[in-house]
């Protein structure tokens, strides 16, 4: 696997290092929750028109997807660009001003990123040195649900793509380094309610109702235990609840309690047997007690699972980018990424990039008010997008 980076590239990258800063920043003061973003596509899109290129709209409003070069296929780059419902905490003179809105995650890298990837690469379309197609995709809502890969999707973003890559800004790396693993990175989400019933009755009697404050905690207990041991281990399924909820006085049983959690795997196969197994076992503890229960069973996204060819390409890219050292083996995460669903679709990879000042002790976390990056990673980001772009392992099927 060979990488073509023009011999002046870190100098075309250099060139819009304080424009991209600056970009990122304004998007940073700025943020919008997903499927809101207009400020955030109108500017990204003036500015992708002003360097010559034809950005289009996704269906609702917000968010872009952009083609630079020709070909009949392409490889596409992904940035996210929503907020989230949290508040900027940071001391800083970009700070959202968007009272209980804020960059938390680190979209506004991500979109700064591929921005800058966009502009170097239209620069070498418009020189005749971009050997083929890439598309930038501008994805809008990927911290809510319904999300908006989805519309992507069926937008037909990917159509004409054979492989896609993306990075997520990493908290816990260092700036200069870049977390690469294959097979599952991230975990699923689903959403999980359980609505638990009873003819109700006096504390007293519980022998003559059923005793659902009982059944819940039972069922809180009990559900995740027995589902550790009717999947395999190393699928690493979790379910964890988030709210339980029930009755209003100490002397009386209630009719009806909720609980409200969250399931979490990195296994694909078990990802689609969970909504079966969970039935199952909750019918049987609520059957123990002659309780009814309603499951409510909401899917959200599937695992990322990197294909080991695309991380191969992404290792060549880094080491042509960055150097040998600054490819790491990236950890296994039980959160979630939206990215997962372009995976079902075609081949592609999502990497780590490292955002941690080195030395930084202060322990920082993605979706808090405090999260915040090093922005010399701007750079290192775009220079990894270009060149895995420009990998030429890439043009054996043009």
């Amino acid at each position: 696997m060979n990488n073509c980076l023009p011999e002046d590239f870190s100098t075309r990258v250099k060139a819009y290092r304080d424009e991209l800063i600056a970009f990122r920043r304004d998007v940073h003061r700025h943020p919008e929750l997903g499927w809101q973003e207009v400020r955030t596509t109108r500017v990204i899109q003036e500015r992708l028109e002003a360097a010559g290129l034809r950005p289009r709209n996704l269906p609702k409003g917000t968010g872009l997807v952009c083609d630079i070069g020709e070909g009949g296929s392409a490889v596409a780059l992904r940035g996210d660009i929503d907020a989230l419902p949290v508040q900027d905490n940071k001391n800083v003179p970009y700070r959202s001003i968007v009272p209980g809105v804020c960059h938390a995650c680190g979209h506004d890298v991500h979109t700064t990123v591929l921005l800058g990837a966009g502009l170097v690469l239209a620069d070498l379309a418009r020189e005749g040195r971009l050997p083929w197609r890439v598309r930038l995709i501008f994805e809008p809502a990927e911290e809510v649900v319904p999300c908006g890969s989805l519309d992507v999707i069926t937008a037909g973003a990917l159509d004409g793509v054979e492989r896609i890559f993306a990075l997520h800004c990493d908290p816990r790396l260092d700036v200069g380094l870049v977390g690469l693993r294959t097979g599952a990175l991230t975990a699923t989400y689903d959403h999980l309610l359980l609505r638990i019933k009873g003819p109700g009755g006096h504390t007293s009697r519980p022998h003559l109702t059923v005793d659902l404050v009982h059944v819940l905690a039972a069922m809180a207990t009990e559900l995740p235990a027995a589902l550790s041991r009717w999947v395999d281990p190393r699928t690493v399924m979790s379910l964890v609840w988030g709210r339980i909820a029930a009755g209003s006085a100490p002397n009386a049983i209630p009719s009806i309690g909720e609980l409200e959690g969250a399931i979490r795997c990195l296994d694909v196969r078990a990802w689609h047997q969970a909504p079966g197994l969970i039935r199952e076992l909750a019918s049987r503890v609520a059957a123990l007690y002659g309780a009814e229960v309603e499951i409510v069973y909401q899917r959200d996204v599937p695992p990322v699972v990197n294909d080991a060819e695309s991380v191969e390409l992404l290792r060549t890219a880094v080491t042509a980018a960055l150097g040998s050292d600054a490819a790491v083996e990236a950890e296994q995460s039980l959160g979630s990424e939206h990215f997962a669903w372009y995976l079902e679709k075609l081949p592609g990879a999502l990497a780590r990039l490292g955002v941690r000042t080195p030395g930084d002790t202060t322990v920082r976390d993605l979706h808090q008010g405090t999260f915040n990056v090093d922005e010399r990673a701007i750079e290192i980001g775009v220079k990894l997008l270009i060149s895995v772009a420009l990998s030429s392992s890439l043009s054996e099927r043009h």
